[in-house]
């Protein structure tokens, strides 16, 4: 089962995340053949961390939680949120198999959330080029659709947006995002 885990920084915890960088890094190590997507979040001067992206496949609900509540960042207290929700991998890869690969443009991570209604389970076919991942969030049993996150390379944080309907979400963030791991 894959899932979708973002955790968002708290607030002036810039010198405790680089402090455990090397941590967190082992930590996800771990989990290397799992991963699907992983990378930093960052505010709009693109310098700022704001939070941490993993999409990662784990059996089970359980695991996920695991894998989330267990990251030494978390139990440190840097993040002050973890949104983790089941997510479907519509693209069929990873992010190392993104052809444009891992520089050239801006990256973003795009979260829409739903009003209940299944929407974006689709890719859409107006720049599916620059999608690195993409996927619907799904409840623990994968049974209710509650939004879509991706992954994509766009000009600027609009053009990222527009990868996602509106009409079809009550509420879509944009964040800045680069491809994560060691250097």
């Amino acid at each position: 089962m894959e899932f979708f885990c973002y955790h968002r920084d708290r607030a002036g915890s810039v010198a405790l995340r680089e402090e455990l960088l090397e941590a967190h890094w082992s930590y996800m190590d771990g989990y290397a053949a799992q991963m699907i997507a992983r990378g930093p979040t960052f505010a709009g001067d693109g310098e700022t961390p704001t939070g941490s992206v993993h999409i990662v496949d784990l059996p089970g609900p359980a695991a996920a939680r695991a894998f989330a509540f267990d990251e030494p960042n978390y139990q440190a207290g840097v993040y002050r949120d973890v949104l983790l929700r089941r997510w479907h991998n519509t693209l069929g890869r990873t992010m190392w198999d993104f052809p444009g690969g891992r520089s050239g443009g801006s990256r973003y991570l795009v979260i829409g959330l739903g009003p209940g209604r299944a929407s974006g389970l689709a890719v859409p076919p107006a720049g599916r080029d620059e999608l690195i991942a993409f996927g619907p969030l799904l409840s623990d049993d994968g049974a209710a659709w509650l939004g879509t996150a991706a992954l994509v390379r766009a000009a600027d944080p609009d053009r990222a947006r527009a990868v996602l309907a509106p009409d079809r979400y009550t509420d879509i963030e944009v964040h800045g995002w680069e491809f994560g791991g060691r250097r």
